[in-house]
């Protein structure tokens, strides 16, 4: 996949690294010429642009990626005007960095619906994310093993765990299952978890699992069951 990522600073730069050594191509984009260079063997490609100039925004291909991750965080204004040019020229998915609550608003009062706050969430989690759409959420236990919740695959909706087996065939251990409901009046959505997985657990449609062991064995689940 394509993904663009505007400004390189301490966020920007990492996400663009994982990215990159998750097998993206990944554009990354910075005013300053040296963060460019120093970057240019981590990313796939590095460029020097003012990311609030519209007309060097123009000359990324933003039509053709995956998402542009608008990472500036220091300068709430660049962020912002580099958040709307890139809606400007209607590029499929954004996701915005959020660095105050008052940025949060204004970025949802331009329909921006991703948008992601460096205390919440690592470049590491969000790379992890970009690399597999089921994945919604992940916590690196170790270097080895993580936690990760995912979609409940389309292959075993309707079954148990116990029918399921995936402890056997993919080494991975169900921590539990959760069920994304309404909130009330309509405001956003609420996660219940179930408790305890146990052999007798349902999984169901639109249900996560939450799922424990290496993040390879985990995205070979993912990828072969769907």
């Amino acid at each position: 996949m394509k993904y663009i990522v505007l400004g390189l600073g301490h966020f920007g730069r990492s996400l663009g690294i994982h990215l990159t050594e998750l097998g993206h191509e990944v554009i990354g984009a910075d005013r300053n010429i040296q963060i460019v260079e120093q970057l240019k063997d981590k990313i796939t490609h590095t460029v020097c642009l003012d990311t609030t100039d519209k007309e060097a925004v123009s000359s990324l291909p933003l039509k053709e990626c995956d998402a542009v991750i608008v990472a500036i965080g220091e300068d709430e204004g660049a962020s912002l005007l580099t958040t709307a040019l890139v809606k400007q020229f209607g590029v499929k998915r954004i996701i915005g960095r959020v660095v105050s609550d008052l940025q949060r608003t204004v970025m949802e009062a331009m329909q921006i619906d991703e948008y992601i706050m460096p205390e919440e969430e690592a470049a590491e989690r969000l790379a992890l994310r970009l690399d597999n759409i089921d994945i919604v959420d992940s916590f690196k236990v170790s270097d080895k093993y993580s936690i990760i919740e995912t979609k409940v695959p389309s292959k075993y909706v309707g079954k148990t765990l116990m029918e399921a087996n995936l402890t056997n065939t993919y080494k991975v251990i169900v921590l539990t299952t959760i069920t994304i409901s309404e909130k009330n009046k309509g405001s956003g959505h609420s996660k219940l978890a179930s408790g305890i997985a146990k052999s007798d657990t349902m999984l169901n449609e639109n249900d996560l699992l939450v799922l424990f062991g290496e993040i390879t064995d985990i995205k070979k689940l993912i990828e072969k069951s769907n």
